[in-house]
C-alpha cells in the first residue's frame, strides 16, 4: 500500500511563495512519477505539474510555467513543488498523485494514488 501525505499548504499574499511536500511511504518511491493536482472551490480537479520518476521529465501547466518547479529527492522519499509569483486564482486545494506511469500521473482519471489534500490560499 502507498500512503500519500502533502504539508506546507497556507495563506499567504499575491506575488509570495510557498513550498508544497509530498511525502510517500514505501521503498519503491523511487519508481513513482509524481504529480501534483488542484481544486478550486466549485471546480474541477485541474493538473498542475508531473515529474518522472528519476526527475529527468518535467510537465507542467500553462497556468503555472515559469513560476512553479516541481522536483523531488529520492532518498527522502519526497517531491516538493515550488510555488513562487502566487496569484490568488492560486488559490485551492492541491493533492499529490502518485503513479508508475509518467502520462497516468498527469490526468486525475488514471492516477493510482492520491494525497488527503493541502489548502492554498492566495490573498489579494
Amino acid at each position: 500500500q502507498v500512503h500519500v501525505v502533502e504539508s506546507g499548504g497556507g495563506l499567504v499574499q499575491a506575488g509570495g511563495s510557498l513550498r508544497l511536500s509530498c511525502a510517500v511511504s514505501g521503498r519503491t518511491f523511487g519508481s513513482y512519477a509524481m504529480g501534483w493536482f488542484r481544486q478550486a472551490p466549485g471546480k474541477e480537479r485541474e493538473f498542475v505539474a508531473a515529474i518522472s520518476w528519476n526527475g529527468g521529465r518535467t510537465n507542467y501547466a500553462d497556468s503555472v510555467k515559469g513560476r512553479f518547479t516541481l522536483f523531488r529527492d529520492n532518498a527522502k522519499n519526497t517531491v516538493y513543488l515550488q510555488m513562487n509569483s502566487l496569484k490568488p486564482e492560486d488559490t485551492a486545494v492541491y493533492y499529490c498523485a502518485a503513479d508508475m506511469s509518467f502520462s497516468a500521473v498527469m490526468e486525475a482519471r488514471t492516477v493510482a494514488y492520491w494525497g488527503q489534500g493541502t489548502p492554498v490560499t492566495v490573498s489579494s
